[in-house]
């Protein structure tokens, strides 16, 4: 079997030794190609080039932005003819949350998932065939995980601003950027109209956002569920709110934190199993965002689920 590891070195948790320990067992067991990121970008370029080489598998040793980007290297934008057969993907986690790989059930230290990953492989070669997972086609990239339209986006734009100018990023200051942007969003009008299979539109909507798994984010170890029920293997999760006066949205944002969720309010509009949700704006453009990256602003999104997109090197599903 063909390998490229592909390793990004500032990422946040990853160190020399534990490098070293995933290069020497992976060494043991495939065909390896080690390919270190080094400037903005590099991943999607590896991923491209890893499809275009015929690898048969990809291990990113990364957080979720390098994955994010290595699967869209190689599966090209949404439309398109990946530059060649789409390699399975491997993770060790290398990042500060890591979402994607704890939501597949892959352990957070380098240690557990290499060997996890070695197990794996030995079970792909008995039976032949990975876990494959669905993803979000957000029009001109795929999302991983999540994807937003609001609020959220207003925060991930803050937070890069705050990596930008060389600050750490830990949970006490995501919420310390989080909270005044959430507050000054929750004054401007809803300007968004949400749609969805089977349902009028609804307008007034403050944000949205859709989900590939449950959770939908972490605060440390904390999840974060907006859509108990969706999965991988389902299609969207979608949350939406149609008001954001204070009192309502820290009680619903208690039960997102909570460890079992019971969501209810009169403002949320929610759904576990949606195969696709389009957002327009009734006013000025809205903020948007994949994976926790910040997409830009624009005028109207339309969130598809596509299933079995993408092969994994992960446990199945419970």
């Amino acid at each position: 079997m063909r390998a490229m590891l592909i390793v990004n070195p500032i990422a946040t948790t990853i160190t020399p030794a534990a490098r070293e320990l995933v290069v020497q067992a992976l060494n043991s067991r495939v065909d390896l190609t080690i390919e270190p990121t080094t400037h903005a970008g590099h991943a999607e370029d590896l991923g491209r080039k890893a499809a275009a080489d015929g690898f048969d598998l990809v291990v990113v040793y990364g957080g979720d932005g390098t994955v994010s980007a290595v699967v869209n290297g190689m599966l090209g934008r949404p439309g398109s003819t990946p530059a060649g057969p789409v390699p399975a993907v491997g993770i060790i986690p290398g990042g500060s949350a890591n979402v994607l790989a704890r939501a597949l059930g892959i352990p957070r230290d380098a240690t557990g998932a290499i060997n996890q990953l070695l197990t794996l492989l030995d079970d792909y070669e008995q039976h032949r065939q990975w876990r494959r997972i669905s993803l979000i086609d957000c029009g001109e990239i795929y999302a991983l995980v999540n994807a937003g339209m609001g609020v959220d986006a207003e925060v991930v734009r803050a937070v890069e601003e705050e990596r930008r100018k060389g600050h750490k990023i830990t949970p006490v200051r995501y919420w310390r950027v989080a909270v005044p942007v959430s507050v000054r969003f929750s004054r401007r009008e809803p300007n968004l109209i949400l749609e969805r299979p089977g349902q009028p539109p609804v307008s007034g909507v403050h944000f949205v956002w859709v989900s590939n798994t449950n959770p939908w984010t972490y605060s440390d170890d904390r999840p974060m569920v907006t859509n108990p029920g969706c999965s991988f293997e389902s299609g969207l999760g979608l949350f939406a709110l149609t008001s954001m006066k204070l009192i309502p949205t820290l009680r619903l944002l208690r039960q997102l934190l909570a460890k079992r969720p019971k969501l209810e309010a009169k403002q949320l509009i929610r759904d576990d199993d949606v195969s696709y949700v389009r957002i327009t704006k009734m006013a000025t453009p809205a903020a948007c965002q994949y994976d926790g990256e910040y997409l830009g602003l624009r005028e109207s999104m339309t969130f598809r689920t596509v299933p079995d997109a993408l092969a994994v090197v992960a446990p199945l599903p419970k």
